[in-house]
């Protein structure tokens, strides 16, 4: 088992931006792998948005092989400058989740073309304590079981410092395509069930999935 470093961003484009703008930000957020920082970088389109009231149209999934990496990463000047020039410029808002989670196939770490990447970001009621969050941890836990052996699952507590918008659990499935993914989504008794556990803990979730070309 080996541990890697998950950075999720999530972009909210502002409407009527023009297309050339969207992909140079997509270009320039891409081009930051070559820092040598990230074991991996993937920017573009969300694939399908559970939660389309929030609008976040494009995602960055990145991972780093050690928090002082993706701190590095973050503070680098040429990252910085792809934010002020390309992003923050076109986008009405950003969500900002990184946590720590357990790989068991090393191999994967680097996911390959074609898989699909689920993301769910969870915000908690405010004063709920530590055992409740233990509870919802406990139950994401169970999820990962779940899934089997055929998908890579990682979750954990959002590390990120600025820009959370108050999201501080995430989980991460890749699956090796969109019918296996469709396939667990198809069950619909056990999606209910782990929602039931946790319904009354939670503010708000946010799901998207992510097609890695």
């Amino acid at each position: 088992m080996s541990q890697t470093v998950e950075h999720i961003v999530l972009f909210k484009v502002k409407d009527n931006t023009d297309s050339s703008k969207i992909k140079s930000m997509v270009d320039g957020l891409n081009s930051l792998i070559s820092l040598d920082k990230a074991l991996y970088l993937s920017t573009g389109p969300i694939l399908r948005n559970q939660s389309p009231s929030l609008g976040f149209t494009h995602m960055l999934h990145g991972r780093f092989k050690s928090i002082d990496n993706l701190v590095t990463y973050l503070s680098h000047p040429t990252h910085t400058s792809v934010l002020n020039e390309l992003v923050d410029p076109i986008c009405d808002d950003l969500i900002l989740v990184d946590w720590v989670g357990d790989v068991l196939d090393e191999p994967l770490i680097i996911p390959p073309s074609g898989v699909v990447l689920k993301v769910s970001l969870l915000k908690l009621k405010e004063g709920l304590g530590e055992s409740e969050k233990a509870e919802v941890l406990k139950v994401i836990g169970d999820i990962k079981k779940h899934f089997g052996s055929t998908y890579q699952f990682t979750f954990g507590e959002n590390i990120a410092q600025v820009r959370t918008n108050g999201y501080s659990i995430a989980s991460l499935a890749i699956f090796p395509g969109i019918s296996e993914m469709e396939a667990l989504d198809t069950d619909k008794v056990f999606v209910k069930e782990q929602k039931e556990k946790i319904k009354d803990f939670l503010e708000s979730a946010i799901i998207v999935d992510y097609e890695l070309c």
